[in-house]
């Protein structure tokens, strides 16, 4: 009898408010619920779940959403502290004034993955070693690695994709290490975190649970409302509530985990929640190895030769070309058949010195990012790339976080594909951008194999980004800043103009094809890459 008042009486309060509410738009989220009310709600649910969850009791006030994001190309183009191989800002803002370090990364022998540490790069290059296999280069700048063990909530990380159907509500439930409320760079994503959706009755309709990378989504109809509510770990309190910048705050009152109403007309992926640490509790471990570490090619000149400074890492290579290598450091323990690992405290080590040796006068701004797509691209939901019958991965367009989740095979001909992670950190990978160079290859012999993107190269190409596919070109001519300074820069991505084409802030994926290479679309939005390897190169 007393749970049945307490409802009565919270259910009467709330009706006594109800008169200032009013639908929310994505500009007008609703100010903070009253502590004693926001008691109230938290009763009713729990003494008799699942009872109505009030809506906001509150007038909203609008709050600001800024502009979309949009850096470059060129150094003065980028505000300080922001990385210009992302166009995101960099967790530590000193790491921009040390060179890259590109370290040679295995994809063979399958035993090689999941890889550790390539979540951290702004970009990986991959490309043809011979015999239908590729390797991956990994560019580090602007971001040090180091070894997670993930804080997770009380749900099951959720693992399989989210279904796009009819308009999305949802994002991001994020670790607020110095719990300010907003989203910074290097505040990872909490995975496992019991998602719960309300219809504007107070009724729940759907639950769910974030991924590996702390995101959520609801399948949701047009012209209805509906209220989040995020259940918080154990020893995990909410961050304050509306902080500034929608796009980045945090939208779970503090005490009930409750968001305002959402009036939804189109997709609004805006709503977050931060979660503070637990006591003593550090995901980040002290040990960690990036890798594995295997041979240097001859690309590896090219490219290194493109990131002015940066300090190539490599475990040896054939005698025809190690004397061409541009070796900074060398990674001779083979631990395994896959490669040697890196310790970080080394890589950390070999980073530091090359900074000093080198120093900090290099400019890694060619490209432009912004948040919103260029026109004239076509429909992209996925991009499947063959090398050859054991090697082929997937990129599957994810629309609530607008990036392409990687998926690889396991290297035989029964095909399996599985979502790719990074080691060092358990993490899901997914790279916003996907990029396609057909480059010229010259065989010197079997294997052994030069790709020309030295200096005054240009090529066509193909840019994956926000489910559209787009015909670019690539450039390494020099600019007025290469003739007037003699340094180099990244290649520049250009559309068929020779203007900059906008990529999407975050990691790029770029696949070094041969100019005789093939993409087609066998399906509506489903695209196929295939990469035929140079002849005498090594068929598989």
């Amino acid at each position: 009898m007393k749970r049945n008042l307490g409802v009565v009486f919270a259910t009467i309060l709330i009706l006594m408010l109800s008169g200032c509410i009013r639908p929310t738009t994505q500009e007008e989220i609703p100010t903070q619920i009253p502590t004693w009310v926001a008691k109230l709600q938290v009763q009713a649910v729990v003494e008799e779940f699942p009872s109505p969850v009030p809506t906001a009791t509150a007038t909203p006030a609008p709050q600001l959403v800024g502009e979309p994001i949009s850096y470059g190309p060129n150094a003065e183009d980028f505000p300080e502290g922001i990385n210009p191989l992302t166009g995101l800002p960099a967790s530590d803002p000193a790491l921009l004034k040390a060179p890259a370090m590109l370290l040679s990364i295995p994809h063979f022998p399958a035993s090689a993955r999941p890889q550790s540490g390539l979540s951290f790069t702004p970009w990986v290059f991959e490309f043809l070693i011979g015999e239908g296999t590729t390797r991956l280069l990994g560019v580090f700048y602007g971001e040090m690695p180091f070894s997670e063990n993930p804080i997770i909530g009380d749900c099951e990380v959720r693992t399989e994709p989210f279904v796009h159907n009819g308009e999305s509500l949802g994002n991001l439930v994020w670790l607020d290490k110095d719990g300010d409320g907003i989203q910074s760079a290097g505040e990872p994503g909490v995975g496992g975190v019991c998602v719960n959706l309300y219809d504007a009755n107070g009724k729940i309709i759907q639950q769910t649970s974030t991924d590996s990378n702390g995101f959520y989504g609801f399948n949701v109809e047009a012209g209805a409302s509906y209220q989040v509510e995020f259940m918080p770990p154990a020893e995990m309190d909410f961050s304050p509530q509306n902080i500034g910048d929608e796009r980045f705050d945090s939208d779970a009152e503090p005490l009930s985990g409750m968001s305002g109403l959402v009036s939804i007309e189109a997709d609004y992926l805006l709503v977050d929640a931060g979660l503070t640490p637990p006591p003593n509790v550090d995901p980040i471990l002290p040990d960690g190895k990036v890798g594995p570490i295997r041979s240097g090619r001859l690309i590896h000149i090219h490219i290194q030769d493109i990131f002015q400074y940066s300090c190539m890492i490599f475990a040896g290579a054939t005698e025809q070309i190690y004397g061409d290598l541009p070796a900074c450091a060398q990674v001779h323990n083979m631990e395994t058949v896959a490669g040697a690992m890196l310790e970080i405290e080394r890589f950390e080590t070999i980073s530091e010195k090359n900074a000093i040796n080198r120093g900090s006068g290099f400019n890694y701004a060619s490209n432009l990012f912004s948040e919103i797509p260029p026109e004239g691209g076509f429909a992209a939901e996925q991009l499947n790339i063959f090398f050859s019958s054991v090697n082929q991965t997937k990129w599957i367009y994810e629309t609530l976080t607008k990036d392409w989740a990687r998926y690889v095979d396991n290297a035989s001909k029964e095909l399996v594909f599985t979502r790719d992670t990074d080691k060092l950190t358990g993490r899901e990978l997914s790279f916003e951008n996907v990029i396609v160079l057909f480059v010229e290859h010259e065989v010197i012999q079997p294997r052994i194999a030069d790709m020309h993107l030295e200096i005054g190269q240009r090529g066509k190409g193909y840019l994956f980004r926000d489910g559209q596919s787009y015909n670019i070109r690539w450039s390494t001519r020099a600019t007025d800043y290469e003739r007037s300074t003699g340094l180099r820069r990244p290649i520049a991505f250009q559309d068929l103009e020779g203007n900059p084409i906008a990529l999407r802030p975050g990691q790029s994926w770029i696949v070094i094809a041969t100019p005789y290479s093939k993409v087609s679309e066998p399906s509506a939005h489903q695209w196929k890459l295939r990469v035929y390897s140079p002849p005498g190169f090594g068929e598989y």
